[in-house]
């Protein structure tokens, strides 16, 4: 029985120059033919490693940037910069970035409002009329 190779990421970037990589030569696992040619990644060799490791742990969190701060330990401005930076590598300008999320806006207050409503200690109505209430 042979030990199959290891098998490494396609470098999305030259380690000479840091320009893009071309793919030129694919092969078939299952039946070992392979093909010869300039293929592109696509959108992902415009990714440094860093940045493709980011996307994934985005990805996975299912774009929840709080998903996000947690899974990496890093702040909101900090996981906002990052995905600037990925929006930025695709030839993409980000806009304004976004607001803070609710709960960080909010007043005690209301943000204790929104905790029992997301803990389903009270309905939509009771924090609609508790909400309205904290603004007067």
């Amino acid at each position: 029985m042979t030990t199959p190779k290891p098998t490494w990421p396609i470098p999305t970037r030259c380690p000479v120059c840091g320009g893009g990589t071309v793919v030129e030569r694919v092969r078939c696992d299952g039946c070992a033919s392979a093909v010869e040619g300039r293929f592109t990644t696509g959108w992902v060799q415009q990714l440094s490693p860093e940045q493709l490791a980011f996307v994934r742990v985005f990805i996975g969190c299912r774009g929840k940037i709080k998903d996000v701060e947690q899974a990496l330990g890093l702040s909101y401005p900090t996981v906002v910069a990052r995905l600037d930076d990925v929006v930025e590598a695709l030839g993409n300008t980000p806009g304004a970035p976004p607001p803070p999320p609710a709960r960080e806006r909010a007043s005690p207050r209301r943000a204790q409002i929104l905790d029992d409503l997301a803990a389903g200690l009270i309905d939509a109505d009771e924090a609609a009329q508790r909400l309205k209430k904290a603004r007067e």
